[in-house]
This record gives C-alpha cells, sequence and structure tokens, in this order.
C-alpha cells in the first residue's frame, strides 16, 4: 500500500487560508497598524512550514533527505506567497482600500516629525509613495515570505526525521 503525500500547494492553501483569518481579524478587530500583530502572521507561517516539512518527511516514512524536505517546504512557500499575493492585491482594493490611506498617513508623520525633509518633498515622497504602493506592498510580501519560507523550510529540513533508503537502480 502507497502513503498518500499531501501535495505542497494544498499545504499552502491551508496555511494561507489560516493567514488571511488572522489577518481579516487582526483588521476588524481595528489592530491593522498594531506591528506586533503582524509578527504573529509571520511567527504562524514558520511554524506551519516547519510542519509541512516534518509532515512531508513523516508521511515519506522517513525516506527523504535533506534536499527533499528542503524542496517541499519551499514548494509550501511558494503556494503561500502566490495565493497571499492575490490576497493582498484584493484585500488593499476592495475590503479595506482606505488601509492605503492610513499607511500613507503614517508615513506623513514619520517624515515630519524627523524634520529633515520639506513640505514639497514630503509631498513628493508621499505621491510616489501612493503611485507605487500595491507593487511595493506585493514586492514586499513576497521578498518577506520567500526569506522567512527560506529560513523555515531549512528549519524543518534540519528537525524532520531522515532515513534515507536509497534502492538500487539495475
Amino acid at each position: 500500500m502507497e502513503n498518500k503525500i499531501t501535495p505542497p500547494w494544498l499545504k499552502g492553501l491551508l496555511i494561507s487560508l489560516i493567514l488571511i483569518v488572522i489577518g481579516l481579524i487582526i483588521y476588524f478587530a481595528g489592530q491593522a497598524q498594531n506591528k506586533s500583530l503582524g509578527w504573529i502572521q509571520f511567527c504562524i507561517m514558520i511554524a506551519a512550514i516547519i510542519w509541512a516539512c516534518t509532515n512531508y518527511a513523516k508521511q515519506m516514512q522517513g525516506n527523504v533527505t535533506f534536499g527533499n524536505v528542503f524542496a517541499h517546504g519551499f514548494k509550501v512557500t511558494a503556494a503561500i506567497a502566490a495565493i497571499t499575493a492575490v490576497y493582498v492585491f484584493l484585500a488593499f482594493k476592495f475590503i479595506y482600500p482606505e488601509m492605503i490611506d492610513a499607511s500613507i498617513e503614517e508615513a506623513r508623520k514619520n517624515m515630519e516629525a524627523k524634520g529633515n525633509m520639506s513640505d514639497d518633498q514630503i509631498k513628493q515622497g508621499l505621491d510616489m509613495m501612493r503611485k507605487f504602493f500595491m507593487p511595493f506592498a506585493i514586492g514586499g510580501m513576497l521578498i518577506m515570505s520567500a526569506i522567512l519560507g527560506a529560513i523555515a523550510s531549512l528549519i524543518g529540513a534540519a528537525v524532520a526525521k531522515k532515513n534515507p533508503n536509497p534502492t538500487l537502480e539495475q
């Protein structure tokens, strides 16, 4: 009897849905600007990818290598990143478009607090931020997901139980 292996895209989908639900809870609780709550999502993502790696090794009955487990974890990461990128786009366009204005207003306050920019420079910087907000939000999310996913995949591959049985090909 062959073991059924859960595909990386399915694990990525489930993890993404959990992260999206947590993000929506944070938003509707009025805590969207709370940076520490945002880090909770990253910690959950790391833990979930490590779980995905160890679960894969378990489903393969330990007949895996470090590279196999890492590759599985990074495929899960790619699925999470792709699904989350679509969510970020839809969220900022339709679910909570006012978050763009809130982020720009926070940036304005930070620029004014530093005091090293003129009003024209601040206005120009904020106009540029508004113009490129969506590409930077999606790009930043993709880069952060890739970095954290690689770290989590490395950890998952390191802690996964491995007992590879090389087969002789004739």
